[in-house]
């Protein structure tokens, strides 16, 4: 079938233009809302007109006035225009991922690394609600299985079956001495160390605790006195007064290292902790937390 040359072939690119100079009354105003020189803006008006065979503006002193057709094509421009723009935020709407994530870990300090990540994820899936569920971090892995969050981050893979487990990054754990205990002057402790001294750790049951579990009591060695505070702040200023020590995650206290607080290793080639990320094996995984696992994952740094 051939196709009719005198038939009117209006495009969105029309409707748009001439809504631009009615309703900035200038071809140099409209040209720069469109992004157009003026003489190619001026090209595509008279081309228009010259193809529907009529004048859609008056030319005047004091601008660009429609003429009767131009207002009734500025009529049709405004419904069809409105209407390709609700069709449009329909479509980024259906495309858009949302949801959202529950996220808890089972060490406090973990919170210090996570805002930058979380910034970062959020630029990327705005519409995604990201909640950090702090009642949780005592007991991740449980809150996990009773499914009160999406995503548990641990220091050691969880025996519980059901689970999928993302490996992150690597870290050191240290004691951290005041810079006038014997301890200080130590190149490295040994689990039998902690017998005689203070040790303070986070608000949490001691069995909990790395610590506790892979190196105090393998060692049948349980300390002098436990004292337990809720801030790694606290724990580091009443270490700096010399009221015990604390072993923590070295990046985590290497702000707060100086000429008062010493940080030395856990035996002679120190004492590392392999960081994962969990997840239900039985829960279907949306794009955006396989995209938020390899951005906790970074290039195996807390902070990268």
């Amino acid at each position: 079938m051939q196709r009719d040359n005198n038939a009117m072939d209006l495009e969105v690119r029309h409707l748009r233009l001439v809504q631009a100079i009615a309703q900035e009354g200038t071809m140099t105003r409209a040209a720069r809302r469109l992004h157009l020189t003026q003489p190619a803006l001026s090209h595509q008006l008279t081309g228009l007109e010259a193809q529907i065979r009529t004048s859609l503006f008056h030319r005047t002193p004091r601008g660009m006035l429609p003429t009767a057709a131009g207002e009734h094509l500025l009529d049709s421009a405004k419904v069809v225009l409105e209407e390709l723009g609700r069709a449009r935020q329909q479509l980024e709407s259906a495309t858009v991922e949302r949801g959202n994530l529950r996220l808890s870990t089972e060490c406090y300090t973990c919170y210090h690394w996570l805002p930058s990540r979380l910034r970062r994820f959020q630029r990327q899936f705005p519409h995604v609600d990201v909640r950090i569920v702090l009642e949780a971090t005592r007991r991740p892995v449980e809150a996990l299985a009773s499914r009160t969050i999406d995503v548990a981050v641990l220091s050691s893979a969880p025996r519980r079956k059901g689970c999928r487990v993302y490996p992150l990054f690597e870290d050191e754990l240290v004691a951290i001495v005041s810079a006038e205990h014997p301890l200080a002057r130590r190149r490295w402790l040994r689990a039998g160390d902690f017998a005689v001294e203070t040790l303070i750790t986070y608000a949490v049951p001691v069995t909990q605790l790395t610590v506790f579990q892979e190196l105090l009591r393998p060692a049948g060695v349980t300390p002098a006195r436990v004292c337990q505070v809720e801030l790694t702040e606290a724990i580091v200023e009443m270490v700096k007064a010399n009221l015990g020590i604390a072993v923590l995650a070295r990046w985590a206290v290497a702000p707060h290292l100086s000429a008062a607080l010493k940080a030395v290793p856990l035996g002679p080639s120190g004492f590392r902790r392999r960081w994962s990320a969990v997840t239900l094996s039985s829960r279907a995984e949306p794009e955006y937390l396989r995209a938020f696992l390899e951005l906790l994952a970074g290039d195996g740094t807390p902070f990268a």
